[in-house]
C-alpha cells in the first residue's frame, strides 16, 4: 500500500486576513510502501440487538444474515458474536474463522431468541472486552438494533463510549423506524463508523455483507492525521469531508507543542478520503509567505511509528484583490456540502416541531445546494420529503404525507458527500 497526499487551496490572503483553508486529498494505492497488518489479525465483531421488539421477522432475518456473514469470513480473520438486550451475552467469543469454529458459531446463532430491554452500554462494554484481546489487529464491529436505548443508560453509554474510543471502530445499523438516528450517530461518530437505516428486515443480509467486505479490505489500523501548525496558530477545525462528513476537531490529541493527532481509523487499498483544515494564523505583511500547516498520516507497525503522505499548507499575503478573492473550487465545494448537511438536519428538526416556515426554508436551501454540487443521491432523498418546484432557486413545498423511513434515510445520509466534478 502507498499513501499519497495532495493539497488544494488558494494560498493568497488579503492584508490582515487570518484564516487559511485547505482541502487535503489522501489516496491509498497498492504497493510496498506500507506494511499491512493482516498478520496481526482482522477482527470482526457482530453486536445484535435481541430485545423483545426484535422478535418475529427481524430476529429471523438478523440470524440468517449473521450465518451468511460467518460463512463469508476469510479463515485468517477472527470474529465474535454478542447479543444485547438488558445485558450483553457472548454468543461466540473471539476465535479464528476456521471451518470448525464457524460451525460452532452458526449453531449458537440458530439458538438466539429475542426478549428483554435495551441497554447498549452493556453491549459495547462486552465488545470492548473481546477486542482488547487483540489490540494490534484491524478491529471492526457491526451493531444492529431496531429500537431506542433506555433513558436510564444514557450516562453510562457516554462513559463506555469514551472507554471504547480508539479500541475499535463500529458501524451502526437501525432496522425499521423505531430507533433514534442521533442515538446511533453518537455511537458511530465516537467510534469512527457509519450509521444507516435498513428499512425492512429483508435487507439486513445485504447490508451485513457490504460492511464485512469493507472491513476485510482494511490493511492498516489506527492511522492518525498529524497536523503541525506554527507558533501562535490555532486549528479552528479539522474535518473529514469525503466520503462522509466527520468532525475530528475535538478529537485532537496533543503530541507536543504545535503538533496534534486526529484519529482516522483503519485504511484499505484503493481508498480515498478528503479532509478540510481551517487554521487561524497571525497575519503577515504583504509579500510575506508562511507555512501555515504541515499534515501527514501516521501509523504504527511492530512498535515503529511511520509517517506518510506529507503535505504543506501555505499562506501568502497580497494586496492584489483578484488573487485573494478567488476561492479554491474544492474548498468552496466542501464548504457547501457541510452547509447542505446542516440545512437538512435543521430542516428536519423544524419539520418535526411543526415549524413549516423554517422547515421549508432549510430544506429548500438543501435542494439548492444539492443541485449546485451535483449531489444526486441527496437530491433523490430530498424529493421524498419535499416537492421540488425549482431546484436552482430552492423553491419547495413540504409533502403532507412522508414515510417515516424516507425522513430517517434523509437524516442518516445527510452527511454523505459527493466529490467535485473534474470538469
Amino acid at each position: 500500500m502507498s499513501f499519497q497526499a495532495e493539497v488544494f487551496q488558494n494560498q493568497y490572503l488579503n492584508q490582515g486576513a487570518r484564516e487559511v483553508h485547505a482541502i487535503m486529498t489522501v489516496k491509498v494505492e497498492g504497493g510496498e510502501e506500507v506494511t499491512a497488518t493482516p498478520e496481526k489479525g482482522r477482527l470482526f465483531g457482530i453486536i445484535c440487538d435481541t430485545s423483545g421488539s426484535m422478535g418475529g421477522s427481524k430476529i429471523h432475518a438478523a440470524k440468517d444474515a449473521m450465518v451468511k456473514v460467518v460463512n463469508l469470513l476469510p479463515e485468517d480473520a477472527h470474529f465474535f458474536i454478542i447479543t444485547g438486550s438488558s445485558g450483553a451475552s457472548v454468543v461466540f467469543s473471539l476465535s479464528k474463522a476456521t471451518t470448525e469454529n464457524k460451525k460452532q458459531a452458526i449453531a449458537a446463532i440458530k439458538a438466539i431468541t429475542a426478549n428483554g430491554g435495551t441497554l447498549m452500554s452493556t453491549w459495547l462494554s462486552e465488545a470492548f472486552q473481546q477486542f482488547k484481546k487483540m489490540p494490534e489487529g484491524v478491529r471492526q464491529a457491526l451493531l444492529l438494533t431496531d429500537g431506542q436505548n433506555d433513558d436510564s443508560d444514557e450516562n453510562q453509554l457516554k462513559s463506555i463510549l469514551r472507554h471504547c474510543e480508539g479500541a475499535f471502530q463500529c458501524d451502526c445499523r437501525g432496522v425499521g423506524t423505531n430507533w433514534k438516528v442521533k442515538q446511533l450517530q453518537e455511537i458511530s461518530a465516537k467510534l469512527l463508523g457509519t450509521t444507516d437505516i435498513i428499512p425492512n428486515a429483508e435487507m439486513i443480509e445485504t447490508d451485513f455483507r457490504n460492511i464485512l467486505e469493507k472491513a476485510m479490505s482494511k490493511n492498516v489500523s489506527d492511522v492518525s492525521m498529524r497536523l503541525w501548525t506554527p507558533q501562535g496558530a490555532k486549528v479552528l477545525f479539522c474535518k473529514q469531508v469525503s466520503p462522509d462528513i466527520v468532525d475530528l476537531t475535538h478529537r485532537a490529541k496533543s503530541v507536543k507543542p504545535q503538533v496534534a493527532d486526529y484519529p482516522t481509523g483503519a485504511w484499505g487499498q484503493n481508498e480515498s478520503r478528503d479532509y478540510h483544515f481551517c487554521i487561524e494564523v497571525n497575519p503577515g505583511n504583504v509579500g510575506e509567505e508562511m507555512l501555515a500547516g504541515r499534515a501527514s498520516l501516521v501509523y504504527t507497525v511492530n512498535g515503529a511509528e511511520t509517517k506518510v503522505a506529507e503535505a504543506r499548507i501555505l499562506a501568502i499575503w497580497t494586496d492584489d484583490d483578484v488573487k485573494s478573492a478567488k476561492i479554491d473550487r474544492r474548498v468552496a465545494h466542501y464548504t457547501g456540502q457541510a452547509e447542505l448537511a446542516q440545512s437538512i438536519q435543521e430542516g428536519l428538526e423544524a419539520r418535526d416541531r411543526g415549524n413549516v416556515e423554517i422547515a421549508t426554508a432549510k430544506l429548500g436551501k438543501a435542494v439548492q445546494l444539492a443541485h449546485e454540487s451535483g449531489n444526486e443521491g441527496t437530491t433523490k432523498l430530498l424529493k421524498k420529503v419535499v416537492e421540488i418546484e425549482d431546484a436552482p432557486t430552492g423553491t419547495v413545498k413540504l409533502k403532507r404525507e412522508v414515510a417515516k423511513e424516507d425522513a430517517m434515510a434523509l437524516e442518516t445520509r445527510s452527511t454523505k458527500t459527493t466529490r467535485i466534478s473534474k470538469t
